[in-house]
């Protein structure tokens, strides 16, 4: 990013506390954003992130005695819920609240139609203007589409689109640009979908806004901002000049400590007989896929959106229906066009989503229940199921795969992210699958879980599993495979093994993966790539 304005603090907040059941939340936070910059939010998974952000939208109150200035005006607090729009912020969470029923011109006024008395509705007026700011950030999205059919990464735009009119609108007020807060905005999006939001983040700087950017990916942060606060334990444990610190700096602020990266030593299989095989495989992007793994053999799977493939683990546990393949596991052929996950999950197949509370797991579950899922039939009472024994096999796994809080009783949608991946993966690694499927295994996963996800996979396969991790995430991928894959307009067009699957190396074959798929089309070797 560009230098930042120089001039009075666009936003200062100080000496923000919170405290929830005796329990201090937020303790002492002081805080600034200049004019002009993207500011950087990390930290842990509760850290005070997300309460931070919660008492600047006026969602929670803070304990006596804070302060807060937009502009050098003093701003009381507590704020009344909504009130930030009035001052110029505005907010943009993980799930975006967009209204997928309704159009992208519906969503982008529907705050203006539920708080103004607007009279007559000039849609064609409406739409025009709409079209105007999509063309002055560069964005390609019809007014009249509707939120539900929109790629996630339109739906991420939209909402950031629309957070920044809501704060243009009330300049003229205060005369004063306005501070967009972006919480989390990237989990769920591809590395190219990634791209774009930070274009538009550019785009909405160059007009004068101020922009704090709240997310666990460090490489993510020194990427695109240009100072960067780090809470840990509820405190303020520093600010950093981006261009000034280095990610190991970051890490070792974040943490507490420095931070060795887990690190897998990549194995080479060689000519061994592969143990699992994946022939014929044929479905939505992909076309007639045939690919070779080994016990023990941590593979990743990576490409540009759309490439396919991300469908693969779906498509090898029934969740979505292939057109044509087999997989052989354990000798047995199974057709994949008749497969379900109830069938899957009978031979011992394991399944990671990259969606933890929509797919992967059950949130309003407790976390015994979620953990004790897979081994319901272990768990059988006279009378019905085992209580006592299924909360006293979560807190065994619980302490097993450090999950923090160790309390069985919980609501799996009350531990952060990166502990609810932790109980997910322990429901599915205590049954030792032969074959463990991932999709994003550390999307939305913070710095030190982040590490542990990798040792607990790691584990898996040291016991026999064969691991298969389709993601976009190149720095994961290096830390953990033995091989990576690079898909094209769905077919494999790249293997990198041994001393090639590095970060750079992964990111530059990726890049090139368009070109290659047009040279490379011929049936796959004995390795599955195509050659």
């Amino acid at each position: 990013m560009g230098a930042p304005v120089s001039g009075a603090p666009a936003l200062s907040a100080a000496h923000l506390s919170k405290t929830f059941g005796g329990e201090r939340a937020l303790d002492d936070v002081t805080f600034s954003v200049l004019p002009g910059e993207v500011h950087g939010l990390l930290g842990q998974n509760g850290s005070g992130k997300s309460t931070l952000i919660k008492i600047l939208s006026g969602f929670h109150h803070p304990d006596s005695g804070g302060e807060l200035k937009i502009y050098g005006r003093d701003v009381g607090l507590p704020l009344a819920p909504g009130q930030f729009r009035r001052h110029g912020l505005a907010f943009v969470h993980q799930h975006l609240g967009l209204v997928p029923s309704l159009n992208v011109l519906e969503n982008l006024v529907v705050g203006d139609l539920a708080t103004k008395q607007m009279g007559y509705i000039n849609w064609g007026d409406l739409r025009r203007k709409a079209l105007e700011t999509f063309a002055r950030f560069n964005l390609n999205i019809d007014p009249s589409s509707r939120v539900a059919d929109l790629p996630q990464v339109e739906r991420a735009l939209l909402a950031i689109v629309r957070a920044f009119e809501d704060i243009r609108a009330e300049q003229t007020e205060h005369g004063t640009p306005g501070i967009l807060f972006l919480d989390e905005p990237t989990p769920f999006l591809p590395k190219e979908g990634v791209d774009q939001l930070f274009a538009l983040v550019r785009g909405i700087v160059r007009e004068g806004a101020s922009v704090v950017f709240v997310s666990h990916d460090v490489d993510e942060v020194m990427e695109i901002t240009d100072r960067a606060t780090v809470l840990r334990d509820g405190r303020v444990a520093g600010t950093l000049v981006t261009a000034e610190a280095d990610k190991d700096g970051f890490i070792a602020m974040i943490i507490g400590s420095r931070v060795e990266p887990f690190q897998a030593i990549p194995q080479d299989f060689g000519t061994k007989t592969a143990d699992i095989t994946i022939r014929g495989l044929t479905g939505g992007s992909l076309e007639n896929l045939s690919l070779d793994i080994h016990k023990s053999e941590v593979i990743g799977l990576t490409g540009l959106i759309g490439s396919g493939f991300d469908e693969i683990p779906y498509m090898l546990f029934g969740a979505k229906t292939a057109e044509a393949g087999t997989l052989v596991l354990d000798g047995e052929t199974i057709d994949l066009s008749k497969t379900t996950p109830g069938d899957a999950i009978d031979r011992g197949i394991a399944f990671l989503p990259a969606d933890r509370l929509g797919a992967a797991g059950v949130g309003e579950l407790t976390v015994t229940d979620n953990m004790t899922l897979t081994v319901l039939p272990q768990m059988k009472a006279p009378y019905g199921l085992n209580r006592g024994a299924m909360r006293e096999r979560a807190a065994k796994l619980g302490t097993e795969y450090d999950v923090r809080p160790n309390a069985p009783l919980m609501k799996l949608a009350s531990l952060s992210g990166g502990n609810q991946q932790k109980v997910l993966l322990a429901k599915w690694l205590q049954t030792n699958p032969p074959l463990l499927l991932l999709d994003e295994p550390t999307q939305g996963v913070d710095v030190g879980a982040r590490q542990q996800v990798f040792g607990a996979i790691a584990q898996a396969a040291e016991q026999g599993a064969a691991v298969i991790c389709a993601s976009t995430d190149y720095e994961q991928l290096s830390q953990i495979c033995d091989r990576v894959f690079i898909f094209a307009r769905g077919k494999i067009v790249q293997e990198l093994r041994g001393s090639d699957v590095t970060k750079d190396r992964i990111a530059e074959q990726t890049l090139l993966s368009l070109s290659l798929s047009g040279s490379r089309q011929a049936a796959p070797d004995s390795t599955g790539v195509q050659a």
